[in-house]
């Protein structure tokens, strides 16, 4: 009887890849959620107007919101036209290329989103935009539309 070497058929080494694709499929999902919760919302929540030409990448540096029943607020805090032309003139002067983001409530009467523009244009500031956003797709309202 022959007996066989064991030493001979030596089993080769594997790199088993379905636990490292686990990992980093788990620290991909972390680092989103952890993204996410980093970002820094300025402004107050008002309902928006809509408009087709939306501008997504703008970088928002400061916000002045304007709600439902005409106040002002100055990223989240409540002012006046006047206090706001302050602190905007202070925001100019450290930094020239500063840029500031209109949220008004879409029901917001007109005139009173133009005095605010004033007083941020007599501020100095040269950068200004107004928030909006993107209507619902057309399929989407006619299926809304039939229901009623």
């Amino acid at each position: 009887m022959k007996i066989r070497s064991f030493a001979k058929t030596k089993k080769k080494a594997r790199i088993e890849i379905i636990p490292m694709i686990d990992t980093m499929f788990f620290l991909l999902v972390f680092f989103m959620i952890a993204t996410l919760s980093m970002t820094v919302m300025r402004g107050m929540q008002v309902n928006l107007p809509k408009a087709d030409a939306v501008k997504k990448d703008i970088k928002e540096n400061l916000s002045v919101t304007i709600s439902k029943d005409g106040k002002i607020y100055f990223n989240k805090k409540e002012t006046s036209i006047p206090e706001l032309r302050g602190a905007l003139v202070a925001e100019v002067s450290a930094n020239p290329d500063t840029m500031v983001i209109i949220n008004a409530d879409e029901e917001v009467l007109h005139g009173k989103v133009v005095e605010v523009m004033d007083a941020i244009k007599l501020s100095g500031v040269t950068k200004l935009a107004i928030a909006t956003k993107q209507p619902a797709p057309a399929s989407f309202k006619q299926g809304k539309d039939k229901k009623q």
